[in-house]
Order: C-alpha cells, then sequence, then structure tokens
C-alpha cells in the first residue's frame, strides 16, 4: 500500500463510520437502557408505568414486559422476545421508538432507540487526530494457551470472559508494547484490541477506545493502524453496555491517532 492509498483508505473509514453513527439504528439514537424485574414490567409514556418511555407517538400504556425463567414474553399477545445474544433481536415498534431486549450477565434489560433523535440530525462528524503513516504499526500475535479466556469488564460492572487469541506486540518509542487480544471476526483471522492509553481523559475517551487489526499472517504478523481506533458506544450514549480495557492493556503511550474524544 502507498502513502497516497494509505491515506485515502483511512479517510474513506472515516467517512464510512460518520454515516454508520448517523444510520437510525446507530448509536446516536440509543435513548434508553431499562434493566427489567421479574414478573411484569409495564411500559409506556405515562408516569405510571415501570418503564417510562418518551417518543413521538407513545401511548400512555403500551403494554408489558413479563419475565420468567430468562425469558421475556410481551403482552397483549404474548409473544417471546428473542434477546441480542440468541441472533437478531425481536424489534418492538411504538411511534418514533425501536426497543429489544438484551441480555447482560443474569440480567436483562429494554434497550430502546428512537428513529428521530435530534443527535442524528445535530451530529457534524467525528473529530480525528492528523492522518499519521506512522501509526499503522507492524506487529506479532502472541498465540494464547489452546481455552484461554480474558477477563472483560463492562461499564454497569458485569464480569465476563471471552475466549482470546493472545496478545500482540509492537515496538514504538523504543520499547516494546502489548495489548492482549479478543477475536476479531468469526473465525479470528483478524484481532480486536480494547485498550486504554495516555491520551485517554484529555483528548480522547477516558474509556478507552477500539481498533481491528489487519488479518494475521501465518507466521503470526499482523497489521495493526491506530488511524483506525474509534470510540466506544458509551461515548455517545450513557445507555450502552461497553467493554472497559483490562488493566493490562492500558498503555502509559500517547497513541495520538484515530478518534478524538466526541461531546454532543
Amino acid at each position: 500500500m502507498t502513502p497516497d492509498e494509505h491515506r485515502a483508505a483511512v479517510i474513506d473509514w472515516w467517512a464510512q463510520r460518520d454515516e454508520r453513527l448517523r444510520d437510525p439504528n446507530g448509536w446516536l439514537t440509543l435513548v434508553g437502557l431499562h434493566w427489567l424485574s421479574p414478573g411484569e414490567n409495564t411500559f409506556g409514556a405515562d408516569a405510571s408505568n415501570a418503564i417510562v418511555l418518551t417518543g413521538r407517538d407513545v401511548p400512555a400504556h403500551a403494554g408489558s414486559l413479563w419475565l420468567s425463567d430468562g425469558e421475556v414474553v410481551l403482552q397483549p399477545g404474548g409473544e417471546r422476545l428473542v434477546p441480542d445474544t440468541a441472533g437478531e433481536p425481536t424489534v418492538i415498534e411504538i411511534g418514533s421508538l425501536h426497543m429489544y431486549v438484551i441480555r447482560r450477565g443474569d440480567r436483562m434489560g429494554l434497550r430502546v432507540r428512537d428513529h428521530a433523535s435530534p443527535a442524528i440530525a445535530a451530529f457534524r462528524g467525528m473529530d480525528h487526530f492528523p492522518f499519521d503513516p506512522g501509526w499503522r504499526v507492524a506487529a506479532r500475535l502472541l498465540p494464547a494457551e489452546p481455552d484461554a479466556r480474558l477477563e472483560i469488564i463492562d461499564v454497569t460492572g458485569d464480569i465476563g470472559a471471552e475466549a482470546t487469541p493472545g496478545a500482540v506486540e509492537f515496538e514504538r518509542d523504543g520499547r516494546t508494547w502489548r495489548i492482549d487480544a479478543l477475536p476479531g471476526d468469526s473465525d479470528a483471522s483478524r484481532l480486536w484490541l480494547v485498550f486504554g492509553d495516555a491520551t485517554n481523559g484529555d483528548s480522547t475517551y477516558g474509556g478507552g477506545r477500539f481498533v481491528y487489526s489487519e488479518p494475521v499472517a501465518d507466521d503470526g504478523s499482523v497489521v495493526i493502524d491506530f488511524n483506525l481506533a474509534y470510540n466506544p458506544p458509551c461515548v455517545f450514549s450513557p445507555y450502552a453496555t461497553c467493554p472497559l480495557p483490562p488493566p493490562q492493556n492500558r498503555l502509559p503511550l500517547r497513541i495520538e491517532a484515530g478518534e478524538r474524544d466526541f461531546h454532543a
């Protein structure tokens, strides 16, 4: 890849990222997350509901969600709702709102998106560090032991253990840096890095950022382009459930590449 091709590819990726955020199902439309209690959870615009919804054309009393034995049933109608962890979730449409059930650990909640959210119209695109070809770094994958797991805590405090293909190492400023990786796709040909760095809290989001690697070569070599580092969903909405970088993935290194912090 020539320098001009690299720059063009990064700028195109940035543009596609902005378009994904403007999508009606993008993170800018996320306006609610309501954890469900066992039994009946009524929902609607009226303040007497267990789940109070705000949106265009939402009735005062729209229905209820019944949680029992790890399943959620919509009433009226009796439809069992598929959560996000079991494939394509069942979507409930009420006025401008699109809602579905999520499962996080032992908890189940109702995630609410407003397709008429003013955040979409107000969005002017992400801010980035200047493109820097030096932040497309050559790294190597250090394979993990079979069945190795990486402990991940999300912003709600839930703790999970995810399969890890290993850690990546790269050189920068005369030092070797290491980030434990998660699978980036179904066959782990790419890696997903949840990382923090010394820019967090001033020019980038305090909860870290994400980046995908390029495909891993047979010899374990892999390229990571930090120009493509991006913000987690929690930057755009307090109702997202984002993984946080594990302590070993918080680097005392300023990675001045990729997306800066976002302020609505």
